[in-house]
């Protein structure tokens, strides 16, 4: 059976609900797993077809902790998921671009291969307040999260990807 793995990481919910948004799509066309990504490992890698990476942009790069994520999975599967389609989704306060080039190098570097632009969703969150709260993402926004989940279930069921 294909299966779709949805890494993500959330501190103030915004990235929690994209990729929880992308995953109630996905899991409709193909089966779907959605971790955050403190508990993702290696072998959640290996056991997917294709995946989903969802993380907040803090200080121009991805979290810390979907950084360690990468960190600590990188080694083990290098060599072992290349050609696997992937779809990124950042959640931003202004652009999201930096935190979207760095997820894709490391894709890059496994030798995923992309299937869809980066979705970045931005917050406008600038003041320390404003960053620091608790987001609601709108379904205005959310409705790109649940297509892009959609369309890579949809991908995965037929083959395409």
């Amino acid at each position: 059976m294909v299966q779709l793995l949805i890494v993500y990481h959330s501190r103030t919910g915004g990235s929690r609900q994209m990729a929880e948004a992308a995953f109630a799509a996905a899991r409709e066309e193909v089966s779907s797993t959605l971790k955050s990504a403190a508990d993702a490992e290696p072998d959640d890698l290996l056991s997917a077809d294709g995946y989903i990476f969802c993380a907040p942009e803090n200080l121009a790069a991805i979290s810390g902790i979907m950084k360690d994520f990468f960190d600590r999975c990188y080694y083990p599967v290098l060599g072992r998921i290349e050609g696997r389609p992937y779809a990124q989704m950042v959640c931003a306060g202004s652009d999201g671009e930096n935190a979207a080039r760095q997820t894709a190098r490391i894709a890059k570097g496994w030798r995923l291969r992309e299937v869809q632009e980066p979705l970045i969703i931005c917050t406008e969150a600038q003041t320390p307040e404003e960053i620091l709260a608790p987001k609601t993402i709108s379904d205005d926004k959310l409705k790109s999260c649940r297509e892009l989940g959609a369309a890579m279930g949809m991908g995965l069921s037929l083959g395409v990807f």
